[in-house]
Formats: C-alpha cells, structure tokens, sequence
C-alpha cells in the first residue's frame, strides 16, 4: 500500500512546474508528495516554489523537507492543490477529513487552478458512504444537538476522539469532529451543502464538484481519471 502512495506522488510532480503556489493537503499520501518536492527544490528540478499548507502538520512537514511555505492571504491565486482522499465516486466526488483538516482543505482546494487528489484503488466506490463516514467539523458547544439532527438523513454520528490524549479529537480551528454513517450519499453536492446548512456545522468532508483530476495507484501502474 505505501508503495502505491509513493507512485501517485511520484506522478503528481508530473503536473508541478516553477513558479508555482501549491495548495498542500494533509495525509500519508500527500506527505510523500511534500517530501519529493522537497527533493526537487533542493537539486535545483524545481525552482520559486511556494506552499500553501492545510494543516499544521503539512507545514511543519513541507518546512522540514525545504518547501518554503506561505498563507492563503498573501497569494493572489493558487496554481495547483494536491491531496488525498478517503473515498471517490465515479463522478470524482470525493469524502475527506480523517487527518480532520477538512475546512481548510476545502478552502484551499476550491480555490485551486487545478485539484489533484492521489488514492490507491480501494478508495474508489459506487457512490460516497460506501465505506467512509464523512466527517463534519462542529463548533464544540454544539455537537450533541448536532448528532441529534443527523439522524434527519438517516446518519449516525460518533464524537471522534483521540488516540493518544484524553478526550475528543481538536482541529485546528479548535472544533469537534462527528464522523457521520449515511447508508447511502445518492447526490453529494445536495447532501454537502444540507449539511453545511445546520447552525453549528463548520464544514463537512463532502467534496463535490471540486476535484478535476484523480490519480489512482494500482499494481498495473497509475490510472488517471479525469472530470
């Protein structure tokens, strides 16, 4: 499975060239991405590369591997973005959010030139909900009502918590995460912004509409598809 992330980064470097701001998503996958575009930057491949990184964890990532990072507010545009994702559809929908960077990924991602989102082939289903739950950002206070109201669309929802702290999962922004089970997502882009519509809902990990290309690492190579 690593090897089949480190063959879509590989090929996600085809689509990168200098002068770039690259939104960076957050995730195993995208780490190698960040890292061998670190490689490059410091041969000389690449040159007047900048980041614009998700996540605290793919900033220091991207500082560590010697790509120079910047923020969403100091670009004009953002060229390319490249992330994962934990399920895709044959629309190139996709549900993201296990790293619970969700929010600032969609922001950055919608705002990308081109969206680029490396898998492995598991992560392709018939429609979203197959396997993945989708995450949704919730402000603290309100998580309980909000689960509650879930259950609207036939979802249930689990407070997600920490592995290795007491307590529930923190973002970044300092919200909850409810990881919710639909049985079925028959229009994500409908679905996406019901949710989005409950008071007290951040962002969810529904993206619809937003990926433009999808590398997907198989044993036989990589297959790209295309929106």
């Amino acid at each position: 499975m690593e090897e089949l992330k480190r063959l879509v980064a590989k090929e996600a470097l085809k689509f990168i060239d200098d002068d770039m701001i690259i939104g960076l998503g957050t995730g195993s996958t995208t780490a190698y991405f960040i890292q061998m575009l670190g490689k490059k930057l410091m041969t000389g491949e690449f040159e007047d590369i900048y980041g614009i990184p998700t996540s605290h964890q793919s900033r220091l990532l991207a500082l560590e591997s010697g790509v120079p990072v910047v923020s969403l507010d100091e670009v004009d545009a953002i060229d390319i973005a490249v992330d994962g994702a934990d399920e895709v559809d044959p629309h190139l929908n996709l549900i993201k959010g296990r790293g619970a960077a969700l929010t600032m990924e969609k922001i950055i991602e919608y705002r990308a030139g081109t969206f680029i989102v490396l898998v492995d082939e598991s992560k392709l289903v018939e429609y979203l909900g197959q396997r993945a739950p989708v995450p949704i950002e919730v402000i603290p206070a309100a998580w309980r009502a909000i689960k509650e109201e879930l259950e609207v669309f036939n979802a249930t929802a689990e407070l997600r918590m920490g592995t290795k702290k007491d307590g529930p999962i923190i973002t970044d922004n300092g919200n909850f995460i409810l990881d919710a089970k639909f049985e079925k997502i028959e229009d994500p882009l409908d679905m996406e912004i019901e949710l989005n519509n409950i008071p007290g809902v951040v962002e969810n990990g529904i993206f619809a509409d937003i990926a433009d290309i999808v590398l997907v690492g198989t044993k036989e190579g990589v297959k790209k598809l295309e929106r």
